[in-house]
């Protein structure tokens, strides 16, 4: 990946990595913030290649502009910090790519996206809705996000897959905000999923069972695999404007879950790049 300041000297690239080491709003294990370096390592290592399962070269030169690590500092709002700086990379054309960090840097991002894309919708990965009001008084916590998103007006359409891990207050918060959630109880492999309006795409690394990536802070079996995920991403009929792999913990495991990570990011910024329209749905189809 080139650097920020070689894409600045060469504007060539189309997406733009922005880490973000945060987890202040984790609210049961932190180590998160420690991913971002570790999910670069990965997908450079020599163990696999760069090209995705769809023909993608994603080491050819240019392609991705990095714009390093956000770090959280003493007497600094970091989630001003996050939205200035996707809305940076968006200023330069990139579609953003993020990795952090907890599932609360996800509340800035999308409020950069939004600006940019008024008809946003958010296809979000998850064993948790994160939908509380507020999670122990905290209400920045990761697991608030996409109240503040709907709260918020920042999204026409919050799309939810994976979850497994719905209370009643939740539930209560998903008929208000309209959200469209397929717990993981009444998942088909069959699905697949359209959007006609920008998309932008979060994905907790819970979301899958912690057989495939037991690096995370809160274990929840039940999950996806990594193939039915990448199913779901490979599959899916968006223009994908944005996007975050978020929640990976490297204190709880680090080489797997890394790997995984690596493949995830791999595969969505394969998607975030094709230009060609994938074959059309005929079955399972949520629009």
């Amino acid at each position: 990946m080139q650097t920020w300041e070689q894409f600045i000297a060469n504007p060539n690239a189309r997406l733009g990595v922005l880490g973000i080491a945060d987890d202040e709003n984790s609210s049961y294990q932190r180590g998160a913030a420690e991913a971002p370096p570790l999910i670069r390592a990965a997908f450079h290592s020599d163990s696999s290649n760069l090209w995705s399962e769809n023909g993608t070269n994603l080491g050819a030169d240019g392609l991705f502009a990095d714009a390093g690590d956000i770090q959280p500092s003493p007497g600094r709002d970091t989630a001003v910090e996050i939205e200035a700086a996707i809305t940076r990379l968006l200023d330069h054309g990139l579609r953003p790519l993020s990795l952090g960090g907890d599932h609360a840097v996800t509340f800035p991002i999308v409020k950069a996206m939004a600006a940019r894309y008024p008809r946003l919708s958010i296809l979000h990965f998850d064993a948790h809705p994160d939908l509380y009001d507020d999670f122990n008084g905290n209400r920045r916590s990761h697991a608030c996000p996409f109240a503040r998103i709907m709260e918020a007006g920042l999204a026409a359409r919050l799309v939810q897959i994976g979850i497994r891990t719905m209370n009643g207050h939740q539930r209560q918060q998903a008929d208000k905000f309209g959200v469209e959630m397929i717990e993981m109880r009444y998942w088909r492999d069959d699905l697949a999923f359209e959007f006609d309006t920008p998309l932008y795409l979060s994905f907790d690394m819970d979301c899958l069972d912690p057989a495939y990536a037991p690096g995370i802070s809160h274990w929840e079996p039940g999950g996806f695999s990594t193939r039915q995920a990448l199913g779901v991403i490979q599959g899916l009929r968006a223009p994908i404007v944005g996007a975050d792999i978020v929640e990976f913990n490297p204190r709880v495991e680090a080489r797997l879950t890394a790997m995984t990570a690596a493949k995830l990011f791999k595969e969505i910024a394969a998607k975030m790049l094709e230009t060609s329209q994938p074959t059309p749905v005929t079955e399972g189809k949520i629009r």
